[in-house]
Order: C-alpha cells, then sequence, then structure tokens
C-alpha cells in the first residue's frame, strides 16, 4: 500500500518534471491536432478546436498530476480549474504573438509565422510548466509533505522560575 510519503519521496525533479511535462504536453497536443482536423470534418472547425482544446486540457492536466509532477493521485477540481486558466494564458499570449507580428509586418511569410507562433508558444510552455509545478501542484506536495512529517515527541517541561515581578506588582507588594 502506498503511502503519503512514499509519494512525497517519488516526486521528481525539475529536469524530470519538464521532460515529462513535454511530454504528456506534447503528445497530447500532437493527437490533438489530429484530432480536431478529423472531427471538423462533420463540425464547425472553430468548434471542433474548442471540444478538443477542453477534452485535452483535461487529460493533460489529469497526466500532469499523476505523472509529470507526482502529486500522488487524480487531478483536484481546483488543479483543474487553474490548469484550465494557465492554458487559457497561454492560448493568450500565443494569439498576441501572432497579433503583434501581423502589425508589424503587413504579409508575414508562412514560415515567419510559424517561427513566431512556435516561439510564442515555447515560452507560455516554460510559463505554464513554472505555474504548474510551484502553484497548481505545489500544494499537493507540500500537503504530502506535512502529511508525511511525523509528529515530534513530546517531552516534559522543565518549569521555569516566575518572572520578576514589574513595579505595579511591586508597588501594591509594599
Amino acid at each position: 500500500m502506498e503511502t503519503v510519503q512514499s509519494r512525497q519521496q517519488a516526486a521528481p525533479g525539475a529536469v524530470t518534471a519538464f521532460a515529462r511535462f513535454v511530454l504528456c504536453g506534447g503528445g497530447v497536443g500532437l493527437t490533438s491536432s489530429f484530432a480536431v482536423a478529423a472531427l471538423a470534418v462533420r463540425i464547425p472547425w472553430g468548434l471542433a478546436n474548442a471540444l478538443i482544446t477542453v477534452v485535452s486540457t483535461l487529460l493533460t492536466t489529469e497526466l500532469h498530476a499523476r505523472f509529470s509532477f507526482g502529486a500522488g493521485g487524480r487531478a483536484t477540481w481546483r488543479q483543474h480549474v487553474q490548469s484550465a486558466g494557465s492554458a487559457a494564458a497561454a492560448y493568450a499570449g500565443t494569439c498576441l504573438a501572432m497579433l503583434v507580428l501581423h502589425q508589424l509586418v503587413a504579409a508575414p511569410g508562412a514560415l515567419l509565422e510559424q517561427v513566431v507562433y512556435l516561439s510564442a508558444s515555447a515560452v507560455a510552455g516554460v510559463a505554464r510548466f513554472a505555474v504548474l509545478r510551484l502553484v497548481v501542484f505545489a500544494r499537493s506536495r507540500s500537503q504530502a509533505a506535512a502529511t508525511a512529517r511525523t509528529p515530534r515527541p513530546v517531552h516534559p517541561t522543565v518549569p521555569r522560575a516566575a518572572a520578576p515581578a514589574g513595579p505595579a506588582e511591586l508597588c501594591r507588594a509594599a
């Protein structure tokens, strides 16, 4: 039976967590791109993209909780909401990068668009990793660590001498 302490010890280091983050996120992202294309044959592309984005965000949050960050189980609703927020921020960042590109360059070529989009995606991915590791899944690790700590033994205390009396007590005593 796995204990909280063994789950805490199993939490991966930053490099391992980042490699797992890229593997999980990249794998789901690649699969999602094909799923959007397949679904867009039957429904409008925007709706297909929205549905696949929701499903892929739920899936990657679970994968990150269980595998990337070693949170020790399923992601909570709070973690799902926070992860969705970080995904929305990453999406906004890539959209902003493309908007700035189109403001600066009248007719950017496909290669320049891809370079800007992929660069913005990489920056957003690193930022998202940091948010997930330091905020979203950090609570799970810190809570597990707090739970895993054994209580300190209680030692009998030696009674201390009474503190010297202040001026008010000395006046009443006289």
